[in-house]
């Protein structure tokens, strides 16, 4: 069950002061990619930072990250059996969140962490992540319509939560890609606190001959991506102001592995789960905006099969209609339990088939049941190496990724290189500045 407010998790934590310094990251879409892309550049200029996101891709423990590496099974189960007991002792019913956030945090204090990036989980004012009273610096990405149940029924009223996370004096960057209303929310909320708001949409304009930057210049990005990039940087601009140091040049932003966020538009093989071999598309578009980006990856001209699962209570036929082209096909699936999180169900493969078929035009149009493998499956026969994309959730995509891992020898994900500080220092900039 979900349950808004703090008294929970500040009496979890109530003898654990946080001993890091956060970057407090809030928004509907690309908040997630944003903290990967901040803690990847932390890492590479030589900080030592943890990093909280939700909800977890394959294992419960993997979204708590020391470094880069997610912390282990045994670490993560001995902190949280540890709060668990608190919880019962002292009857504070927590809720699975609550106890995730509290886990994260008491790991973040035993690793000696210079700085924690910190995602919210739902909203931001009566998140259990707000237990943070001073960060160093706010973010606040795209805000667009999800969660309306607990946040609003409108993007201003779902603003007002997320600006929640806004702390007197202290620095909040904002995705000026925001409608005007929506930035209107947030300047309001920033000007009663005194807090400096920073309205970027791009990358910074900069020219370097190192070669990280030349590497970074050479990928294609979406104007989206650009944006959650350059929040990004900002962020780690000023967060090392915030400590007074002299920041890294954008030519770190070369050190972000180009598939920082697994799950996201992200081309994998399933040859071990079928005997299909070109690679499928996954993404975990679960909203409007996200199947708004979504279509962008999408071929205008050949046909898609499409493997889909949505929890309840989402906006399917607005999903679909931006996905969805007559001569496609679709295999409708029920997502699996998600680990620690009991109260996310799984909408009827049945309702999204109904849906579907009144969307578009299908080929082919299956209910695939609860069986995520034989979906798979499925779908794999049917494009016949054409064009498949695997989204409606993060969970299906959690289920996908958790399968491919099972099946694997290996499904340890590529490390993040490490460079020293001094590399992205100042004396390598020729110019470098916002718009």
């Amino acid at each position: 069950m979900i349950q808004p407010g703090l008294e929970r998790i500040h009496r979890l934590l109530a003898n654990t002061p946080l001993t890091w310094k956060a970057i407090h990251v809030a928004g509907t879409n690309g908040k997630g990619s944003i903290c990967a892309a901040l803690s990847a550049m932390l890492h590479a200029s030589g900080v030592r930072c943890g990093r909280f996101t939700s909800p977890h891709l394959i294992d419960r423990w993997d979204c708590i990250n020391i470094s880069e590496t997610p912390v282990t099974k045994k670490l993560f189960q001995q902190v949280e059996a540890d709060l668990r007991r608190l919880d019962q002792e002292h009857s504070i019913k927590a809720s699975e969140f609550e106890l995730l956030t509290a886990t994260a945090f008491r790991i973040f204090n035993s690793e000696n962490l210079d700085f924690a990036v910190v995602e919210v989980g739902m909203g931001g004012l009566l998140d259990a992540t707000n237990i943070i009273t001073k960060p160093s610096v706010t973010i606040i990405s795209k805000i667009s319509l999800d969660h309306q149940n607990f946040l609003g029924n409108t993007v201003e009223e779902i603003a007002f939560q997320k600006a929640g996370i806004i702390k007197r004096g202290v620095p909040c960057i904002v995705d000026g890609n925001n409608t005007p209303t929506v930035l209107d929310v947030i300047r309001k909320q920033a000007m009663i606190l005194e807090a400096p708001l920073i309205v970027r949409k791009s990358l910074p304009h900069f020219e370097s001959n190192d070669q990280h930057w030349k590497s970074f210049k050479e990928r294609k990005y979406l104007q989206y991506q650009s944006t959650n990039l350059g929040l990004a940087y900002q962020a780690l601009v000023t967060a090392y102001q915030s400590i007074q140091q002299q920041p890294p040049s954008p030519s770190i932003l070369g050190t972000i592995p180009p598939d920082h966020w697994p799950g996201r538009t992200q081309n994998i093989s399933i040859q071990n789960l079928t005997e299909r071999e070109n690679p499928v598309l996954i993404d975990g578009a679960h909203n409007v905006d996200s199947a708004l980006v979504l279509k962008q990856y999408v071929p205008e001209d050949r046909p898609v099969t499409w493997l889909v699962s949505m929890s309840q209570g989402k906006n399917s036929r607005e999903i679909l209609k931006h996905l969805l082209r007559d001569g496609d096909s679709l295999v409708a699936v029920k997502f699996g339990a998600v680990d620690g999180m009991p109260w996310v169900k799984a909408m009827e493969p049945k309702e999204l088939c109904e849906v579907a078929g009144q969307v578009a035009s299908l080929s082919q149009l299956i209910d695939g049941s609860q069986d995520v493998h034989a979906a798979i499956h499925k779908a794999a026969q049917i494009s016949q190496e054409g064009n498949m994309i695997i989204t409606g959730s993060l969970y299906l995509v959690s289920d996908v990724l958790r399968l491919k891992r099972d099946h694997s020898v290996s499904g340890a994900l590529p490390a993040t290189p490490t460079f020293g500080p001094e590399h992205f220092m100042s004396n390598d900039i020729k110019t470098w500045r916002w718009d």
